[in-house]
This record gives structure tokens, sequence and C-alpha cells, in this order.
């Protein structure tokens, strides 16, 4: 009995001085954090057509061009290149695609953007990428944001089967078709 009472005592005293026990190194929040978008949008259907999981990065105080630059292959965000999983066959952009996890890689300019669905897979930005493992490439029609979106953002919108994936940054959103 006395040995009991005197390691729990022992344990106590180290409890009390040291949270070396319990302590545990976390990372800072993410300059650019993750985020997902999916259609629909509910978090309650389970049911989904499309989900893309990409980080956010944010202007401040730099332009779009500077981020993502023109004519130059982009990862569609920050970090590592945005993944996009369709749940069931689509029609992307006018191309049809089978279900499945692609890598998104973007090329922006001023009227359109390229936007292209890779094999590649765990990819940090785009400095490996290569055209050879595209699937498809599609045009993303450019239009104007009446005011600043300031973290690079994507949402779906949409009805049924049919929805639009858009992309916003800046004063630019672009705008991509899917349908299931």
């Amino acid at each position: 009995m006395k040995k009991n009472l005197l390691f729990v005592a022992v344990m106590a005293i180290v409890l009390l001085f040291t949270n070396e026990i319990t302590a545990q190194k976390f990372a800072k929040l993410d300059k650019s954090p993750m985020d997902a978008a999916a259609y629909p949008a509910s978090y309650k259907e389970s049911n989904k057509l499309v989900k893309i999981v990409y980080s956010r990065p944010q202007l401040k105080g730099r332009t779009v061009e500077k981020l993502a630059p023109s004519g130059k292959v982009w990862r569609t965000g920050a970090n590592e290149a945005a993944e996009i999983t369709f749940y069931k066959d689509v029609v992307f952009g006018g191309k049809a695609v089978k279900a499945g996890s692609y890598t998104l890689f973007t090329i922006p300019n001023d009227n359109e953007w390229t936007v292209i669905l890779s094999t590649a897979k765990n990819v940090w930005g785009s400095y490996f990428y290569k055209e050879s493992e595209d699937v498809v490439r599609v045009k993303g029609v450019v239009s104007k944001s009446e005011e600043s979106i300031e973290a690079f953002s994507i949402a779906f919108n949409g009805e049924g089967n049919n929805a639009n994936m858009y992309f916003g940054f800046g004063n630019v959103v672009v705008t991509v078709p899917v349908k299931g």
C-alpha cells in the first residue's frame, strides 16, 4: 500500500511540474489554408457529383498576374496542386471525363483560362507538370467580379446534375460547366 501511495505521489509531482508528457507540437495556421468545394454543396448530401480540394492563396496587395502568371501553367491555388474528384462520369467543359480523381492545373489568360485535368498525383505546385499526363484541356470563360476576391476561391452552382464550377481571384471569375 505504501509503495502505491509513493508511486501516486511521485507521479502527481511529475505531472505538476512538467507538461512534456501531454505536450504536442501543432503546426500554425497555414498562410494559404486548405479548403474544399463540392456540388451539391450540402455536407449532408452524400451523392456528390464533384469535389475539389485546394489551398487558398491571398492577394495581400499583390495582383492575380503575380500569383497566377498569364500563359504559364498554375497549380490552381497554393501549395499542393488542386485535386478534383468526379464521383460519376461527367462532361467537363464539353469533354467526357471518367469518374475518378485528377490533379487540376490552369493556364490563365485575359479572355479565357485553359483548365487541365491531369493524371499526376501528389503534386506540389506545378513545377513538375507534364503535358503528357493531361486527360483533357478545356476552356474556362473569363468574366469580371464587381468586388475584389482577396482569397482564391472555388465554388459550384447548379441544378440537378448540371453545375458550373467557378474560380474567383481578384476581379477575375472563370466558369467551367460540369454535367453529370
